[in-house]
């Protein structure tokens, strides 16, 4: 990894550029707006803020370029101010019509991670709630690093086994390079600016 990467605690001065991250990831302003785009941006990621026990932020120069984000879920409390952050922010994407119809789409996209866990039939101590590297920065060992911090964190919270959803529109390939093990898919097509676009949906697991 390039040495002039740290690694750090989140600091709210990041959340503008880890917003645009999100964005240029999932390609937001290909299916929307640019001003919903944003929207769909700072409300991703107030809800997987609401969603952790434990966030770390890759820098290079000061500036972010990657974060992941770990929940245990047996001491995993919603934090208040997260959660009014992510109401906000809801409420505005809701108030447009491309809002509404863009979040329905985020709905089936959470309905069928939803089934993908429950297909599993496991009890996980952990999840890896977000994981996101900026693309500019891919193949600077970015991404392990921070996985590997957040493999100590599950360590030292003593659990044995914990999982994350992907999809076909990232590097999912990533996470079996880092020894974990696809435990289901799901595909469905979406209806995207009138358009079918079909997509398959992953549960990874990693055991100790």
């Amino acid at each position: 990894m390039d040495s002039n990467v740290i690694i750090r605690d989140l600091k709210s001065s990041d959340y503008q550029l880890l917003e645009q991250i999100i964005r240029k990831i999932w390609r937001y302003d290909e299916f929307c707006s640019s001003k919903t785009a944003c929207k769909l941006s700072k409300v991703y990621l107030a809800s997987c803020l609401t969603n952790q026990t434990f966030v770390k932020v890759a820098t290079l120069n000061n500036l972010p370029v990657g974060i992941i984000m770990g929940k245990n879920l047996k001491s995993h409390k919603y934090p208040l101010k997260y959660y009014i952050r992510q109401l906000f922010y809801i409420i505005s994407l809701y108030i447009t019509k491309e809002g509404r119809d863009v979040s329905k789409v985020f709905n089936k996209v959470n309905n069928i991670d939803k089934k993908l866990l429950k297909d599993c039939n496991k009890s996980y101590g952990g999840e890896v709630s977000f994981f996101a590297v900026n693309p500019d920065y891919h193949g600077k060992g970015i991404g392990k690093c921070l996985f590997n911090h957040l493999l100590e964190y599950m360590k030292s919270e003593n659990i044995n086994q914990f999982y994350l959803f992907t999809d076909t529109s990232c590097n999912y390939k990533f996470y079996e390079h880092q020894g974990m093990k696809r435990c289901g898919k799901e595909k469905l097509i979406l209806d995207i600016k009138n358009e079918k676009e079909e997509m398959t949906f992953f549960i990874y697991e990693y055991s100790f």
